[in-house]
């Protein structure tokens, strides 16, 4: 089975900008029946600073697609999540000729379930949602994962 995902990107040139140096880094991506999402480059790469970029993006997808894998394989197994956060983190290097990539994601899921019985299971099975997230199986770089677990009282 396969699905088709389609996105519009959107940029026009600034008067001012008189080289490809100087050219503005936002844009617009849409996505039909979405709001429009006003993209940049990272403020490291002279982005807007207050947009998202492409490195946002794709570290939330990840962050994002992991968590449904999770949800999916916690409720296959009798666990019932009650919270459910992470402040994961995506390191990319970047080269001396300007090519890079990121070498490396590391998600820190924080889990509350109701089950006090199966606390090591729940995070047991942060390694079968990894298997299972779309995105993660995307990535050409590791995707590791230091998670917690407590019971929700």
């Amino acid at each position: 089975m396969k699905h088709l995902f389609k996105a519009q990107l959107n940029w026009t040139s600034k008067k001012e900008e008189s080289s490809s140096k100087n050219y503005s880094k936002t844009h617009q991506i849409k996505i039909e029946g979405k709001p429009v999402l006003d993209v940049s480059a990272a403020k490291a790469f002279k982005g807007d600073p207050e947009l998202y970029n492409p490195e946002d993006l794709l570290l939330s997808g990840l962050v994002s697609c992991h968590m449904m894998s999770y949800l999916y394989v916690c409720a296959q197994n009798g666990i019932e999540v009650i919270e459910y956060s992470d402040n994961a983190e995506a390191t990319l290097e970047v080269n001396p000729d300007g090519s890079g990539r990121f070498v490396e994601a590391r998600l820190y899921p924080k889990v509350k379930i109701s089950n006090s019985d199966k606390i090591e299971l729940a995070l047991e099975l942060h390694k079968k949602a990894n298997q299972l997230c779309f995105i993660a199986n995307s990535c050409n770089f590791p995707v590791l994962h230091e998670g917690s677990c407590e019971v929700f009282l």
